[in-house]
C-alpha cells in the first residue's frame, strides 16, 4: 500500500521540527528594531515538519520527474546529454564554490585561471581570437553578440543606417527576440528546397541597411549549410556581420571551426555542448567568441594578465559594458573546463562523430514509421513529421504524451515551424545502442498504435503521476499559493487542482 501524495504543508504538525540550533550567545535586538519600518506578519503559515519528512517529500518529488539520469531525453536542439558527475564534484570544491566575487584579484587567482584557460580553449575550438564568458545563457549570448555588432557599426558611423538583421525561417525563436531586444528589425527569408538558406532570397534582401545575417550551423533540421562560406561572403560584401547561433555546436566540436567559415561572432551554450544539460531552467552559460575586429567590444570586466598576475579589467572604452553580475555563472565555467580537460582534442572529435552517427542511425530506422521530410544525411539531430497520422485523429502531441509511458521524454515538438507536426530528435553521443533501440522500438510501436488503436494515444500518458493538463486554463487561472481548502485528493493533477 502506497502513501497518498501530499503537499509539504499537509504533513507534519505542531512541534514537528528539524535539528535545533544552539541559542545565540550574543545580545540580539528585537526583529522590529533590526527591520525598521517593516510590516511584520502576525503569523507565518509555514509547514511544521521534521527533517525526515522534508527529505522524504523531496526525494519522492524527484522520482516523479523525468530527467537525464532516469532515461533518454532526446530533446532536439537542446542537447540533453549525460553530465559527468566529476564535473559537479570539482565545481563544488570549496575553493570554487565558496570563492567570493568581491574578493581582490590576488585572492581569486585560481578562479581567474579557470576563466582564462576556458576562454583560450574555447577560442581554439571555435577558431576565434577572443572569448567573453560573462553571458549567463545562450539567449543572453545572442543579445551580447548583437550588441557588439551594433557597437561596431556605430564606431564606423553606420549605426543609424544599418538596423536590419536577416534570419532564416528555420531559426530558433530566440534569434528574432534578440534582434528586437537590441532595437533592430528582423528580416525573415524562406528556406530553399533542401531546408537550407536560399542564396537568391538572401541576395534579394541584403543591402546597406543590413547589420547582420544570423545563421544556425547545423540548422534546426540538423542539416549542414553547405554554402555557408558563400553566405558569410555575401554578408561581408554588403558590409554586414555574420553571426552564428552556436546552439548546435555539439555537432561541430573538433571537426569544424566556425571562425574558419567566415563568421564574426557566435555564442556557445556551455550548458549544452560542454557538460551540464540544457533543461531545468538554469543555471546556464552563453560565452561569446569574436573575431579580432569585435574584440574591443567584449563585455567587461575581462581577464587580463598584468605583472605576472591575472586581473579583472574594465578599462575598455569601446566595450558594450557589463551584461551579468560579476563574471557569469562561474560554476558552469568550471564544469566546462573539466569537461574539455577530461576529453582532450581527440575525445571532443569522437563526441561529435558519435552524436552524428547516433542521429543518422535513428533517422534511417524511424523513416519507415514516420514521414521524413528531408532525407539528406543529418548532423546531430533530425526532424520527422507526424502529419500522416492526422487521418487517424492523432497529432504529434499525442505521440509525445505516449512516449512517457515507455520511460522516454518526448522530443521537441512542433519545431521548427517550417515542418508540419514536427518531431525534432537529438539522441546525443552519450546514449548506447541499446537505449537508442529502445527509443526506436517505442516510436515504431506508437506509429502502429496510431493506426490500430488511436484512442490509446489520445488518452496518454497512462503511467505518469500527472495526466494531461488544461494548459490554456492553467495559464489564464494561475494558482500560485496553497489555498488551504481541505486535503488534496491523490491521483492525476488537473488544471482545476488547488496544488501550486
Amino acid at each position: 500500500m502506497t502513501m497518498p501524495r501530499r503537499l509539504l504543508i499537509e504533513q507534519g504538525g505542531p512541534g514537528h521540527r528539524g535539528p535545533a540550533l544552539p541559542a545565540c550567545d550574543v545580545p540580539a535586538k528585537p526583529l522590529a528594531e533590526r527591520l525598521p519600518g517593516a510590516r511584520l506578519r502576525e503569523e507565518l503559515r509555514l509547514p511544521q515538519v521534521s527533517e525526515p519528512e522534508v527529505v522524504r517529500h523531496f526525494i519522492e518529488l524527484s522520482t516523479l520527474n523525468h530527467h537525464i539520469d532516469r532515461g533518454l531525453y532526446p530533446l532536439g536542439s537542446c542537447t540533453m546529454k549525460h553530465n559527468p558527475k566529476i564535473n559537479d564534484e570539482l565545481a563544488g570544491l570549496p575553493g570554487f564554490a565558496l570563492a567570493h566575487p568581491l574578493a581582490p584579484d590576488e585572492s581569486n587567482q585560481g578562479a581567474l585561471r579557470v576563466i582564462r584557460e576556458l576562454q583560450l580553449a574555447l577560442a581554439e575550438i571555435t577558431g576565434f581570437v577572443a572569448v567573453g564568458t560573462q553571458p549567463a545563457a545562450g539567449a543572453q549570448g545572442e543579445t551580447t553578440g548583437l550588441l557588439m555588432i551594433r557597437a561596431w557599426h556605430r564606431s564606423r558611423g553606420e549605426g543609424d543606417r544599418r538596423r536590419r538583421v536577416i534570419v532564416p525561417d528555420s531559426a530558433h525563436g530566440t534569434n528574432p527576440a534578440s534582434v528586437n531586444l537590441v532595437g533592430y528589425e528582423t528580416v525573415t527569408i524562406a528556406s530553399g528546397e533542401h531546408a537550407t538558406v536560399d542564396l537568391e532570397a538572401l541576395r534579394a534582401v541584403l543591402d546597406d541597411r543590413t547589420a547582420a545575417v544570423m545563421l544556425t550551423v547545423p540548422n534546426t533540421l540538423g542539416l549542414f549549410e553547405t554554402q555557408v562560406r558563400e553566405i558569410t561572403r555575401l554578408a561581408h560584401q554588403a558590409g554586414a556581420q555574420a553571426y552564428m547561433d552556436g546552439a548546435n555546436l555539439n555537432a561541430l566540436v573538433g571537426l569544424v571551426r566556425p571562425g574558419d567559415l567566415g563568421f564574426d561572432v557566435m555564442h556557445i551554450n556551455l550548458h549544452k555542448t560542454f557538460s551540464t544539460p540544457h533543461g531545468g531552467g538554469g543555471p546556464g552559460a552563453g560565452p561569446v567568441a569574436v573575431a579580432a575586429h569585435l574584440e574591443p567590444f567584449l563585455p567587461v570586466p575581462v581577464v587580463v594578465e598584468r605583472d605576472g598576475m591575472l586581473r579583472l579589467s574594465s578599462d575598455r572604452p569601446q566595450s558594450v559594458g557589463r551584461v551579468h553580475s560579476f563574471h557569469g555563472n562561474f560554476g558552469m565555467l568550471v564544469r566546462a573546463l573539466v569537461y574539455l580537460s577530461t576529453l582532450g582534442p581527440e575525445g571532443l572529435r569522437e563526441t561529435s562523430r558519435t552524436a552524428i552517427l547516433n542521429a543518422n542511425y535513428l533517422m534511417r530506422r524511424l523513416a519507415h514509421s514516420f514521414e521524413l521530410p528531408h532525407p539528406e544525411p543529418c548532423m546531430h539531430e533530425f526532424v520527422l513529421s507526424g502529419r500522416a497520422l492526422r487521418k487517424h485523429g492523432v497529432k504529434t502531441l499525442d505521440v509525445a504524451k505516449r512516449l512517457l509511458d515507455f520511460g522516454v521524454h518526448a522530443p521537441t515538438v512542433y519545431f521548427p515551424l517550417i515542418i508540419e507536426e514536427a518531431l525534432m530528435i537529438e539522441p546525443t553521443e552519450t546514449e548506447t545502442l541499446d537505449r537508442l533501440d529502445h527509443f526506436a522500438a517505442a516510436m515504431e510501436r506508437i506509429a502502429r498504435e496510431a493506426l490500430e488503436n488511436p484512442k490509446l494515444l489520445l488518452e496518454a500518458p497512462h503511467t505518469s503521476p500527472v495526466s494531461r493538463l488544461d494548459e490554456g486554463r492553467a495559464a489564464r487561472e494561475l494558482v500560485l499559493h496553497w489555498g488551504g481548502s481541505g486535503r488534496v485528493v491523490p491521483g492525476p493533477v488537473h488544471a482545476t487542482s488547488t496544488r501550486a
